[in-house]
């Protein structure tokens, strides 16, 4: 193993252009940590919201971009076990996938899927554990329900509908495209709402409301999503797009009994991870190697080209998940 690594680092706050190559030790892992000597990383929103300087990473974490990847396990730390050098792993990262190698606990690390490669497989942390935490975990989503997923066609939207539809809910999506609709509805949506078009308000209540909903919008969507659940529905907040700041009807909320709650993920425990890990294991990723569910890709750029993938990803011009080719 070497003692240099290339990586790409956010040269200072900013637009895509801000993300430069540049070279950096390799690190080494401390207890119940692995390295991982990376093939692939995905890129996130949340990627760029740390580049745009909105996002700083938890206290000890690489500053490095980056919260997901695959690869091999290159060195153990102590304590750590059930993981040999050489263990094919994809791995919830706390930062630092922009980089040939990358630290993260133990415990955040789960086998590739059988069937699915490398690339396949880098994509499958960042937004599994946030969609399982979410709309299962917090959500409580259950068979026969009605759930929608605004942005249908992102990272999140196309795994939330393809484990929603596998575990018997309806699944309604927002999109902002006739393609991007045909693809939710491709991976199982019964309804995708072209939100340009129709107001998924009444589409949803047309329906009964929605029972579960997952937003990553906020701002004036707020007071819509309410408008959209059932009585006793739930609303799971997991960004704002739009905006941080709503305003509510408490009234509405109360009478209706409405549920409103929200996460998001990197701040959480190692602890916390490692129950979603397990669970994930138990129970999402026998529906992968069976080919029930996959990830939707995108597009590869080299990781020299981070900046053209960033862009990509902020012109929501993409469907599914885009990733860094590392080697």
């Amino acid at each position: 193993m070497t003692e240099q690594m290339q990586v790409v680092e956010i040269s200072q706050p900013g637009g895509p252009e801000v993300l430069k190559p540049a070279m950096r030790a390799v690190p080494r892992p401390g207890h119940g940590q692995v390295l991982i000597r990376l093939a692939y990383a995905g890129v996130n929103r949340p990627d760029a919201l740390q580049r745009a300087g909105r996002y700083a990473p938890p206290r000890g974490a690489s500053d490095l971009p980056g919260l997901e990847g695959a690869g091999t396990i290159a060195a153990l730390g102590s304590g750590v076990s059930g993981l040999a050098v050489g263990d094919e792993v994809c791995a919830l990262l706390p930062g630092g996938g922009y980089a040939q190698y990358a630290l993260t606990a133990a415990a955040h690390c789960l086998p590739v899927p059988r069937g699915k490669d490398l690339r396949q497989a880098a994509c499958l942390p960042e937004t599994f554990f946030t969609v399982w935490s979410n709309v299962f975990m917090r959500g409580r989503l259950q068979a026969g329900e009605r759930f929608l997923v605004h942005g249908g066609s992102s990272g999140i939207g196309t795994t939330a509908i393809q484990l929603a539809r596998q575990f018997g809910a309806r699944v309604f999506a927002t999109a902002g495209s006739g393609d991007k609709c045909a693809a939710c509805l491709a991976l199982g949506a019964e309804q995708a709402v072209n939100y340009r078009q129709q107001d998924f308000v009444e589409v949803l209540r047309a329906e009964g409301g929605a029972n579960l909903i997952l937003d990553m919008v906020g701002g004036s969507y707020f007071g819509r999503n309410l408008d959209a659940l059932a009585d006793d529905g739930r609303l799971v907040q997991i960004a704002f797009l739009e905006s941080p700041k709503v305003e509510a009807n408490l009234a509405q909320i109360m009478t209706r009994r409405l549920t409103f709650t929200g996460s998001t993920l990197r701040p959480q425990s190692d602890l916390a991870k490692a129950r979603i890990a397990d669970e994930l294991r138990a129970r999402v990723w026998p529906l992968l190697e069976a080919g029930r569910i996959a990830p939707v890709m995108d597009q590869e750029f080299a990781l020299a080209d981070a900046g053209r993938a960033h862009a990509r990803m902020e012109s929501s011009a993409h469907i599914g998940k885009i990733v860094l080719r590392i080697d």
